[in-house]
């Protein structure tokens, strides 16, 4: 890869994995614009260890709480908020793990079709909206019960409808049950560590067996970019929303997904 193909890939990454936007649609976007070839699974887990650093870091504070606290209640010393949140946190990954593995190979069949992505981002879009609209409450990340993580785990499995976005679908379930929108949004980020080690672990179960040259110049670059940037898009996403709240993410996602409808609306893939 030469170095434009490995700096945008890696911040298309590093954005998308957490806006409301989906990934999926922008990634089947830029080899339309483009005549770059395929990046390979090498590459995507470099992405993927580069955004899940970031969240790691900027989390960090709350990560060591949760952590300790949920060790000292599993030791059966007593369970507070840390606690709490990080059995919600575990619980809410339940759903899209046993949805990722029943449903694995639909995924990367027709549910990878353009006009999917495209269906998915404008239904899902206006769902956005109107839980920002109507819903939006005041509680926050802790102050979440066992039955709302499910909720919002149940809301994730559907991220795996290409177009969806995960951040996009847990913020709306978050959104939709009281929370505000730092509220749903940090406990969307948080959710998204277990995520993304499960489909790391899945590409690097891809690799197995497999070999050739790597070129590690651009694994670390592509893993620096993406953490860089996944980073600056939480802390700014966190700020923004609070300011202006998700119709600017909604109106986008309508604009992108009438864009592929547009692009690939006469071709049967």
């Amino acid at each position: 890869m030469d170095w434009l193909q490995i700096v945008v890939l890696s911040i298309v990454q590093g954005l998308t994995e957490f806006l409301p936007i989906s990934s999926s649609a922008h990634l089947i976007l830029v080899p339309v614009f483009t005549d770059w070839t395929d990046q390979g699974l090498v590459f995507d887990v470099a992405l993927h260890i580069g955004s899940l650093s970031a969240v790691v870091l900027y989390f960090r504070h709350e990560l060591v709480g949760m952590t300790a606290s949920w060790c000292r209640s599993v030791a059966g010393k007593g369970c507070d908020e840390d606690a709490r949140l990080a059995w919600w946190v575990i619980l809410a990954t339940i759903p899209v793990g046993l949805a990722g593995l029943a449903l694995q190979d639909t995924i990367a069949g027709i549910m990878r079709s353009p006009l999917v992505i495209a269906g998915g981002l404008i239904g899902f879009g206006l769902l956005l909206a109107y839980a920002d609209w109507r819903h939006r409450g005041s509680r926050h990340e802790y102050q979440l019960s066992w039955r709302d993580a499910l909720w919002i785990g149940l809301a994730q499995a559907l991220a795996l409808i290409p177009g969806t976005s995960r951040s996009g679908i847990t913020m709306t379930a978050g959104l939709l049950l009281g929370l505000n929108r730092e509220g749903a949004a940090r406990f969307s980020f948080l959710l998204s560590i277990p995520v993304i080690v499960l489909a790391g672990g899945l590409e690097i179960v891809g690799l197995a067996g497999t070999s050739g040259p790597v070129d590690w110049g651009a694994l670390v670059m592509g893993a620096l970019l993406s953490g860089i940037s996944a980073y600056l898009c939480i802390h700014f996403f966190l700020v923004f929303i609070k300011r202006i709240g998700m119709q600017p993410f909604v109106v986008y996602r309508l604009l992108l997904g009438v864009a592929l409808i547009w692009l690939f609306g006469g071709s049967p893939s």
